[in-house]
């Protein structure tokens, strides 16, 4: 999108949810930001003003603004781990995670050797993530480098903010998903300096899971973080405990998993690791103290059998740990941030425990955000921050509506109409989604 598309000064007016602190920290009534009727005034894709829309209306008086009356409007949801060359196998029946790799994913992940092919799934997922109100995500692709160079073109091309990276793999896969180690190492070289920082794009390096490593590889990862310091790291850790025990046996000389990864430099506040089920004290500790942040995929937990995550551990007042929710495609089994939360709820239950419904859109927003560490540019609606946001329909579908009859000024019914919309919606309650202030996608009334 050229500048000129983005120079012109408009706003939005509704109801607005963010959040200026976390709710598991602090008080929800302090941490939560709710304007009933609010002005948001975009210019340059950058949020210029925000306020009571009775605060802004004389200042604004002349400025084109688009309503929306009856929904709720949020920062973009921000998927915190997600696999762009599995979104063709959702749904593949019937394995947990070792299995399911070998049996389903591996096969799947071999056809990105055609660029093209790469292109088309790229596409699709990036127009999946639009439609389901996602406007941040933290991507795998594959061992061929072509398949990180089409994701970031088709990002690019869609003005969204992405980071991905080469998923570095030398052994206990099949053949034809093995690279070199020196030659992977020189392949993310070339993408690192290529695609880190160009527009609104961000560089991940990505070994798989320490089962598909060598020595070599993490350290050579362990180099490539070295020399680009404000790159990321993106991996999985403790989902499963056959994979645990693997782990364990190939790394004899750790004394847990999360060791494995320091022991090469790749434990920072820029790394992001999925899911974290069966992790110790002493790992959530050493997270905490790195700012290290999980993954949290709660459909894809379900699915596999993995386990359930210890939301209430990893975000202890003592010890707290970034947390953000991952859709995990296509082990999780929906692109829907709102899907993805009411599956968290039931993991926490099960557990004994409780998720809010404003606990539930920090993490999908601000709490992603700042796990990321791009508080300072997406998560909520301060000024200066990039105009990243959705437009919820609380009235969706027919029993939504019947749930959420009309939307109200007061706190304490916003918390119990948000529940709702987190636990019966899904792609159909993302009216619109807003990229740089611009209109990315849309629910038009004939689509409803």
């Amino acid at each position: 999108m050229s500048d000129a598309t983005h120079s012109q000064l408009h706003a939005i007016r509704g109801s607005f949810l963010d959040f200026v602190d976390d709710p598991f920290l602090i008080a929800e009534s302090e941490s939560v930001r709710y304007l009933a009727d609010g002005l948001l005034v975009i210019e340059n894709g950058k949020i210029k003003a925000f306020d009571h829309y009775e605060t802004l209306r004389d200042q604004y008086a002349d400025l084109d603004i688009t309503t929306y009356s009856g929904n709720l409007i949020l920062p973009g949801f921000i998927d915190l781990h997600v696999h762009y060359p599995q979104t063709e196998m959702i749904a593949a029946h019937g394995e947990q995670l070792l299995e399911w790799l070998n049996k389903y994913t591996f096969p799947t992940e071999a056809k990105f050797r055609d660029v093209e092919y790469a292109r088309t799934i790229a596409s699709f997922f990036l127009d999946e993530l639009l439609r389901n109100g996602t406007t941040t995500a933290l991507v795998l692709t594959t061992i061929f480098p072509h398949s990180v160079d089409v994701l970031f073109e088709e990002a690019q091309r869609r003005d969204m903010r992405l980071i991905a990276g080469q998923v570095l793999m030398t052994r206990n896969a099949p053949d034809f998903l093995l690279n070199d180690a020196k030659i992977a190492y020189e392949q993310n070289r070339e993408l690192i300096r290529k695609w880190h920082h160009k527009d609104r794009l961000l560089y991940a390096i990505t070994p798989r899971f320490a089962i598909t490593s060598t020595n070599e590889e993490l350290t050579l990862a362990g180099v490539l973080k070295a020399e680009f310091p404000d790159v990321y790291v993106h991996s999985h850790l403790s989902e499963n405990l056959k994979e645990i025990e693997f782990t364990s046996a190939l790394f004899p000389e750790n004394k847990d998993y999360l060791e494995v990864y320091e022991r090469f430099g790749l434990v920072s506040d820029r790394s992001i690791f999925a899911h974290g089920i069966h992790l110790s004290d002493s790992e959530f500790e050493r997270l905490s103290n790195a700012g290290a942040a999980i993954a949290f995929c709660p459909t894809s937990n379900l699915f596999l059998g993995s386990g359930l995550f210890s939301l209430g551990k990893a975000k202890s007042i003592e010890q707290p740990v970034n947390v953000g929710f991952g859709t995990d495609v296509g082990a999780g089994t929906s692109f829907s941030l709102l899907q993805t939360m009411a599956d968290a709820y039931k993991v926490i239950q099960l557990q004994g425990g409780q998720l809010s419904a404003f606990q539930a859109f920090y993490l999908a927003t601000l709490g992603s955000a700042r796990a990321l560490s791009l508080d300072d540019k997406l998560g909520s609606f301060d000024g200066g921050k990039e105009a990243d946001f959705i437009v919820l329909d609380l009235q969706a579908t027919p029993l939504m509506a019947l749930r959420n009859p009309t939307l109200t000024a007061s706190l304490e019914d916003l918390a119990s109409s948000a529940f709702a919309l987190m636990m019966l919606g899904d792609d159909r309650a993302v009216k619109a989604t807003y990229i740089k202030g611009n209109l990315a996608h849309e629910i038009k009334p004939s689509d409803s």
